[in-house]
């Protein structure tokens, strides 16, 4: 038990787009680059950057649990005051919602709770 590394997984969350790539390292960045680009797709449509015109980049922190359910949680720098971070939080709740099926992580044939944070701009100038 001691030799085996928990803080790795033997296969990255997926999703079935990204299946059919057979080297490891470039699965898990399309799986990355399909997050990403799915969380900047649903929060294009609200009014992040209306309401927080100043807010180019939000760093979230993505869950992906064993029976294949995603959390998303913002993440802000310890000098937040500038933001609604509530309000944030509660606007990504909603439009992230409805997300396409992810397949988890899986750790010695298991399927593994994974997290990580993904930088998502909210608007390119």
């Amino acid at each position: 038990m001691k030799e085996i590394n928990w803080n790795e997984v033997d296969e990255y969350p997926s999703v079935n787009d990204c299946e059919k790539l057979s080297d490891a390292i470039q699965r898990k960045q399309c799986f990355f680059d399909f997050i990403t680009a799915t969380i900047q797709q649903k929060l294009a449509v609200d009014t992040l950057s209306t309401l927080f015109p100043k807010l180019d980049t939000i760093e979230v922190k993505v869950t992906v649990l064993p029976n294949s359910e995603m959390e998303f949680e913002p993440q802000f720098p310890k000098d937040s005051v500038a933001y609604d971070t509530i309000k944030i939080d509660s606007i990504l709740r909603v439009r992230l919602v409805d997300f396409p099926k992810v397949n988890p992580a899986i750790k010695r044939g298991i399927p593994v709770k994974t997290k990580f944070v993904l930088p998502v701009i909210i608007k390119s100038e």
